[in-house]
């Protein structure tokens, strides 16, 4: 069984607790064994490095630190803006004299490079399509379409992340494909949802995410899945706002991919999280089924 330093990111424990116990879940039953990071602590996701690269690189490196005693293969995370922190922090330490400052902040210093992936560049490159078509009942999710919606930072920038096209990707699609769903050629896979804005400027981040949920609405998306903790807040939870700025009505759900693996894999409902989703889910699988009927 392959094991992995799993690091849930802060929002991973509070509002998308969904996503992470998904993701556990789906691991689990794909046989990946994950060994949370010890006393892990705040990534300095998303606004430190605006101030101080050099402390948001520690923070970021703390983490590392503490999972350098765990006997796995690569440090892991579902959550984009963590992912992005975390690789950050590895590149600016390629530095010997940037480490050497970072080392210096910490109480332990980081003495190797784990390599640190996504979740879902994992399941994809580790796991494969392949494998998890094999576990499956069938094509569970046939009849359901799906808009994918990766967000602009899991594979950007591309000479950092290093996984899946940074203009189209398409590990998503793939693994929604391997469950039955129909996947819509979705432009916007990329597109800004306003996610840094969601506080200082709530105008810009309702207009921004109006964009996307009318496109995946128009092209007739039964729902929407996506990977990131801050797209999914945007899509899911502030569907009102984005409708007073289009001047239309969404009732679109808005899935994290481990949830849908989970639903296809027939894991039990509380290793799923669907009752936490603002936007019942209920519309997509009626919706679902409908499609199936003769």
């Amino acid at each position: 069984m392959s094991v992995y330093a799993y690091y849930p990111g802060c929002s991973g424990l509070g509002t998308s607790i969904e996503y992470d116990i998904s993701t556990r879940a789906v691991c689990q039953a794909l046989g990946l064994a994950l060994a949370d990071v010890p006393d892990w602590s705040c990534c300095g996701a998303t606004p430190a490095h605006t101030v101080d690269h050099l402390l948001s690189s520690a923070l970021a490196a703390r983490n590392l630190a503490q999972a350098e005693d765990l006997d796995v293969q690569a440090l892991i995370t579902p959550c984009p803006s963590c992912l992005t922190n975390l690789k950050t922090a590895m590149h600016r330490m390629s530095d010997r004299d940037f480490r050497g400052k970072v080392n210096k902040l910490l109480d332990r210093p980081v003495r190797r490079d784990l390599p640190v992936k996504s979740v879902l560049q994992v399941l994809v490159e580790d796991v494969g399509p392949e494998e998890l078509a094999s576990r499956l009942p069938g094509k569970p999710l046939a009849g359901l379409k799906l808009a994918p919606y990766y967000g602009c930072i899991m594979n950007r920038p591309p000479e950092l992340m290093r996984f899946d096209d940074h203009e189209h990707p398409t590990a998503m699609d793939r693994l929604m494909q391997t469950l039955g769903a129909e996947v819509v050629p979705f432009p916007l896979k990329v597109e800004c949802c306003g996610a840094s804005f969601g506080v200082a400027r709530k105008d810009i981040t309702a207009r921004l995410s109006a964009k996307l949920l009318e496109t995946a609405q128009d092209l007739g998306a039964h729902a929407m899945v996506t990977a990131c903790p801050l797209c999914h807040m945007n899509l899911d939870l502030r569907q009102g706002q984005a409708a007073s700025v289009a001047g239309r009505q969404f009732r679109i759900p808005v899935f994290y991919y481990t949830q849908l693996i989970a639903v296809a894999l027939r894991l039990p409902q509380d290793a799923i999280g669907l009752s936490k989703l603002c936007v019942s889910p209920n519309s997509a699988f009626k919706a679902m089924r409908k499609a199936l009927r003769p």
